[in-house]
């Protein structure tokens, strides 16, 4: 069963479940800003936004939470194949974390676009 398109489809979800599970459960970073996308959450609810407000703030969480994903997968890589300290490590991890950075900021003026009429 597992050897058919269907069962390799199964596989693979139940795999990105498993993915999921370990970041929320290992890594703080995404733990806040999950913490922080269940509270931005409640504020649409609580300022009844509107389905396109709700789409623009979905996406930007997916988004943040997508990033600060591989941003960890990236620097577990970097850490397995050179434990050491080395600058070109160093470079990936940054930039990796930049990708991040650009993320949140984008996630942070989506909501400020949504939010600050409101308030």
């Amino acid at each position: 069963m597992w050897n058919t398109f269907l069962g390799k489809r199964i596989l693979g979800f139940k795999y990105a479940f498993k993915g999921a599970w370990m970041l929320l459960k290992n890594e703080a970073s995404i733990q806040v800003q999950v913490a922080i996308s269940i509270l931005i959450t409640g504020a649409g609810f609580y300022y009844e936004i509107t389905t396109t407000e709700w789409i623009f703030q979905c996406l930007s969480i997916g988004l943040v939470l997508s990033i600060e994903g591989i941003n960890t997968a990236a620097e577990e890589i970097a850490n397995f194949v050179h434990p050491d300290f080395h600058s070109k490590i160093g470079y990936i991890k940054d930039v990796a974390a930049g990708a991040v950075f650009f993320a949140a900021v984008t996630a942070i003026i989506v909501g400020c676009i949504i939010y600050i009429p409101k308030i």
